[in-house]
């Protein structure tokens, strides 16, 4: 334990004392509410290897260079459970910077800001912000403010913020709105690279996966040099359903919790909902450019689909892809009226394609292997059982 020390010159009288008793207080006070480390495993901490590519150094998508991850996560009273989390490109000025992406639409049903315009240019010009479904418009409008603010954009008239959402009204007063200006900006101000935080965080606060708490998940596959030696980092935000399946392991049924359990089992009694949303970014420092990283986002929903989910009529799916190489960006100065640009062939990708798949499958995973049981808005929702999760695994083979 950390020892604070107040140095007290003199107490000359009770007043003084409860001064110095009341800092006491306040500073232990302040120790006991700091947040205890996530001691909740990943799937490479149990043994399971999801695919045949290597992870990279911290198996998250912050293992593409220059890519960084912010959270700000609310929880207040008995009801606030939501967040934002931040996915910031690069670290410089993303407006004169922009980076080429695509966006895939697996199910359209979701409110994801800015997508209209990433599809018709191409590209992205400020952070890729999560929330949740009623704070989009809140969320929207904070980023466009950090943005005009950002030094170097003094004479910015227009910017498209990119806001993707789920919604975690089960958990989180949700008509509340509780995101405000100061949350998104300490969530991009807090953005850092190495390991990121998974779980109930930021966005994934108040989410729900496969009748599970849901949450952030991420893992990243790198090509061997032959292949380019390029990096495929993927973050997800899960709260949608199915039937929940890990490494080909029927996991949700050997637990006896999956979609249309009831109708198959007990017609009429009951129904077991696969409706939500997953909203997944995938980074890359290949160079691509907008039409093949569309390609790209496409394999994360392939991704998506070998964890079991259902992709039913409630669900809002999206996948975003973007590539940091320097040499793919878009700048806005530039005063010339063409731009070289080498980027690769369709023939390479195939190799990114498999990467994103992989890494999208094991953050899926994640999310739910390292969120805890939450409590809000009268509801409890448990998280996904370790121990009885690893047997069943081992039964089928996905483990040793």
């Amino acid at each position: 334990m950390k020892v604070i020390l107040i140095p007290v010159r003199c107490v000359a009288s009770f007043q003084n004392i409860f001064i110095v008793a009341a800092l006491l207080l306040m500073a232990f006070a302040a120790f006991g509410q700091s947040t205890p480390p996530n001691t909740h495993p990943r799937s490479a901490d149990l043994g399971l290897k999801v695919g045949i590519l290597p992870a990279g150094p911290f198996d998250a998508i912050s293992d593409v260079a220059g890519v960084t991850v912010g959270h700000s996560t609310i929880i207040r009273g008995d009801d606030v459970r939501t967040g934002v989390t931040a996915i910031v490109p690069h670290a410089g000025n993303l407006f004169r910077e922009k980076v080429p992406a695509g966006i895939f639409v697996g199910n359209g049903y979701g409110k994801l800001a800015g997508s209209t315009q990433v599809d018709e240019m191409g590209n992205i010009e400020t952070p890729i912000l999560l929330t949740n479904t009623g704070s989009v418009p809140q969320v929207a409008d904070a980023l466009t403010t950090y943005m005009l603010n950002f030094p170097g954009n003094e004479d910015v008239l227009s910017v498209n913020p990119v806001v993707g959402e789920t919604n975690d009204g089960y958990l989180n007063d949700i008509r509340g709105r509780q995101v405000t200006p100061d949350d998104v900006f300490a969530a991009i101000k807090n953005a850092k690279g190495g390991p990121v935080e998974e779980g109930n965080v930021g966005a994934g606060t108040g989410t729900i996966a496969f009748g599970w708490k849901g949450g952030i998940g991420t893992a990243s596959r790198y090509l061997p040099g032959s292949l380019g030696g390029y990096m495929v980092g993927v973050l997800v935000q899960t709260n949608f359903g199915g039937v929940l399946t890990i490494a080909g392991a029927p996991v949700g049924q050997e637990l006896g919790q999956y979609y249309l359990r009831h109708e198959l089992q007990q017609p009429g009694n009951g129904r077991d909902r696969a409706d939500g949303s997953c909203m997944m970014i995938v980074a890359t420092d290949a160079p691509l450019d907008a039409r093949n990283l569309k390609r790209l986002a496409a394999r994360a929903w392939l991704g998506l689909a070998r964890t079991g989910s259902a992709g039913s009529n409630g669900s809002g799916d999206y996948a975003i892809a973007f590539s940091t190489a320097p040499q793919v960006r878009i700048h806005a100065n530039a005063k010339a009226v063409t731009q070289p640009m080498e980027v690769l062939t369709n023939d390479a990708i195939s190799p990114l394609f498999l990467a994103a798949i992989e890494a999208t499958e094991e953050a899926v995973y994640n999310s739910m292997f390292r969120a805890s049981t939450m409590t809000g808005h009268g509801h409890t929702i448990e998280s996904l059982p370790i121990a009885k999760t690893t047997q069943i695994l081992k039964k089928y083979g996905a483990i040793k």
